[in-house]
């Protein structure tokens, strides 16, 4: 029950804070090209910023599929295959 109410606390202040998060990008395309028009690089930085948060789930979600698959292949081996005490 306390992770039900975890998740649906989490979903909400996420739904609180995606709006404040979409009004930004038109401000940050502004800010860059008008960065750009006076000869600055802030549109490299930002591109790095955007391919960092573009990789982090990716690498979030195989992360947690490399440890799924390594405990379910150890618990696998923690017992014996079907059959064993049939052969003695």
């Amino acid at each position: 029950m306390r992770k039900l109410i975890l998740s649906i606390l989490v979903l909400f202040l996420i739904l609180i804070i995606l709006p404040e998060a979409v009004a930004q990008c038109p401000m940050c395309r502004m800010s860059v090209e008008s960065n750009l028009q006076q000869g600055g690089t802030a549109g490299k930085g930002l591109n790095a910023g955007i391919l960092y948060m573009l990789a982090m789930p990716y690498l979030l979600v195989g992360t947690i599929g490399y440890i799924w698959y390594r405990n379910r292949i150890n618990s696998q081996n923690d017992y014996p295959p079907v059959g064993h005490d049939q052969l003695n």
